[in-house]
């Protein structure tokens, strides 16, 4: 998730005068990471920390178990998705 925000007045050319263009500055206020090692696949989720310090204990307290929801939702997807794309060979019991 990222958050853009317009620079005020636009960019500077460099040369005086002003290009028109804003500039665009993006953050990262939460973030969902699925990795693979093997066949073992993990979920994680990360709070920007300015973030995690605003919010207030109950409010922490539900976004992590909101997040704990989706990150086993996702991860239990990209692990169905990669047992059909890449099933156990036969005869490897």
């Amino acid at each position: 998730m990222s958050s853009k925000e317009p620079s005020e007045g636009g960019a500077s050319s460099g040369n005086g005068e002003s290009s028109g263009q804003a500039v665009v500055k993006e953050v990262e206020l939460l973030r969902v990471s699925v990795s693979r090692e093997g066949k073992q696949v993990t979920a994680n989720w990360a709070l920007h920390p300015q973030m995690k310090r605003d919010l207030k204990p109950e409010e922490l307290k539900e976004l992590a178990e909101l997040m704990g929801k989706v990150t086993g939702l996702v991860g239990t997807r990209f692990s169905e998705i990669l047992s059909t794309v890449e099933p156990d060979p036969p005869g490897t019991a």
